[in-house]
């Protein structure tokens, strides 16, 4: 006498839907922190599309005994780089060493209503041979870049805009410290 066994094939439906809402779950958690993750290399592009600026503003600075007043794009006996856009910074202006970098509404930085700026504002020591970097924001209401504008600076004062708080501080240091 042969007995047939039922040999069970496949998953059962409970165990299938079991799956689905673990690979749910998994990408309810995941898919933010990748987007944030984007926003954050974004703006870290950003901020390095300034560097040459940061650069010719401490020399100018220096050159001038400490005084930032003059370190301007068009600005005279100041070698200012060109300024090329970036898929991050639509435009880069620099008044009186304080450089603004005015970032693509795609960047994903603001609300999409105005443009989101990094303000970098420079601080000289006392006889302008050291310049230090101070990193806020202006209209900027992704939390993801407050964070980082706060991360890049050492607290001093909060400033607010009117697209939202920036998160971030004046006065610190970022991207180091330029003379010598």
């Amino acid at each position: 006498m042969t007995v047939k066994r039922n040999v069970q094939k496949g998953f059962t439906l409970i165990e299938l839907m079991i799956v689905v809402a673990i690979i749910g779950i998994l990408a309810a958690v995941a898919i933010p922190q990748y987007q944030n993750y984007v926003i954050k290399s974004r703006i870290a592009n950003a901020m390095s599309a300034v560097d040459a600026f940061k650069t010719a503003v401490a020399v100018c600075i220096q050159e001038r005994g400490g005084n930032p007043a003059g370190c301007s794009i068009g600005g005279a006996g100041i070698e200012m780089p060109t300024f090329n856009a970036t898929r991050e910074v639509t435009a880069v202006g620099v008044t009186n060493g304080t450089i603004t970098a005015t970032l693509r509404a795609d960047v994903g930085a603001g609300n999409g209503t105005a443009d989101a700026q990094l303000v970098f504002t420079p601080t000289a020591n006392a006889d302008g041979s050291t310049v230090t970097w101070g990193l806020a924001g202006t209209n900027v209401t992704n939390a993801a870049v407050t964070a980082m504008i706060a991360k890049n600076n050492v607290p001093t004062t909060t400033t607010t805009t009117t697209g939202g708080t920036t998160g971030g501080t004046t006065g610190g240091t970022t991207g180091g410290t330029t003379g010598g």
